[in-house]
């Protein structure tokens, strides 16, 4: 199971809106078989263990790092696929809760004379699995929320410098840790500031994550690096339904999907309809690259499910940018709480990582 949960992690950020499956198939002690799902989400993990197995399948287990499905989709059911090929057992890592299967592959399973074994690894699956289980059970993806800053919290200075606070090091972790989600999510500030391209670059993934954009007012460069490449890798952009027809048009010209969403406190799109608009379109894992503003509204709703900092070692002062906005906090009592599992030197630089401290 181990083995299964290592090969599903391959297909984080590569296989929505499927949930990222590893499969291996053993028999007498011997590996015949394994696989993960495919990038574009098709075909699932089973589906490459079985064929890689071939007829040595029959009597076999499988371990499988989520309930195979039951329902029948652009695919057959993967129970159905594991009935066939005659496994003699098949042991799972977690329940899927999607209403589809829920408990109705182990059933089909179990009706075939299969023995089923559940649970195995269940801890280690579900922190695979947390993405698409939010999409499922919350209707939102799950965030990750990466902060880059100067020793003080800047993010850049008073002239709006910030090329480049954290090192090279950092930076092509960056690349990675985008390749391992669905989306990329700035706000309209970061896109007017910084022009940037937002995909994953030097570490050739199969599929480039979604560009998203949240901006109420559309007041963003037609001429930009998002704009002029929107028909090569997707934009998305979570607008206000106050925004403008005209600019609209002009977006979905460029090849962007538009999406509207309601406004909230402060005028702005609001973080949790935005988030839940994301999960309908399938979305399971956004990694969020600020700015400021847009930080603070997911911090403040509660919204970030894992905080990334990269710390570096240099001071800019009371007179730069900091990494956050207005959160309007009056006492500690109520600012949010992450809990740290992870520290570790990244070149010159610190990364730190923490969890919402009430999950």
């Amino acid at each position: 199971m181990s083995l299964a949960l290592a090969l599903a992690s391959r297909g984080l950020g590569q296989v929505w809106p499927n949930p990222a499956v590893g499969c291996v198939i053993v028999k007498d002690g011997r590996v015949l078989g394994r696989g993960w799902t495919q990038a574009g989400g098709r075909p699932h993990a089973e589906t490459v263990a079985l064929a890689q197995a071939g007829e040595a399948a029959r009597g076999a287990t499988a371990y499988v790092s989520l309930e195979p499905c039951a329902h029948h989709g652009q695919t057959p059911p993967c129970a159905e696929a594991l009935v066939a090929a005659g496994v003699a057992r098949v042991v799972t890592a977690l329940r899927d809760p999607d209403p589809r299967v829920d408990g109705g592959g182990h059933a089909l399973l179990r009706q075939s004379g299969i023995e089923v074994v559940e649970g195995v690894l269940e801890a280690e699956a579900r922190q695979i699995q947390r993405g698409f289980l939010s999409r499922v059970t919350k209707g939102r993806p799950i965030v990750t929320l990466k902060l880059a800053n100067s020793f003080d919290g800047r993010i850049a200075t008073a002239t709006g410098e910030s090329q480049w606070i954290t090192g090279p090091e950092a930076r092509r972790m960056v690349h990675a840790m985008r390749a391992r989600h669905d989306a990329v999510m700035v706000g309209a500030g970061t896109v007017r500031a910084d022009d940037p391209s937002l995909t994953v670059r030097g570490l050739g993934v199969a599929r480039q994550p979604v560009r998203v954009v949240v901006s109420r007012r559309l007041d963003l460069p037609l001429d930009g690096q998002l704009a002029q490449t929107a028909r090569e890798v997707p934009v998305w952009i979570l607008q206000g339904e106050d925004a403008s027809r005209e600019l609209v048009g002009a977006w979905k010209g460029l090849g962007a999907r538009m999406i509207a969403c309601p406004v909230g406190a402060g005028r702005q799109v609001d973080p949790a309809a935005a988030l839940a608009k994301l999960g309908e379109a399938g979305l399971t894992r956004v990694f969020c690259e600020g700015g400021g503003a847009l930080a603070a509204s997911l911090l403040t709703a509660g919204l970030v499910d894992e905080l990334i900092g990269f710390t570096a070692g240099v001071a800019l002062g009371a007179e730069g940018q900091p990494s956050l906005g207005a959160m309007g906090v009056d006492r500690l009592a109520e600012a949010p709480r992450f809990r740290l599992i992870e520290t570790r030197a990244i070149g010159g630089d610190v990364m730190h990582r923490w969890e919402r401290a009430e999950d």
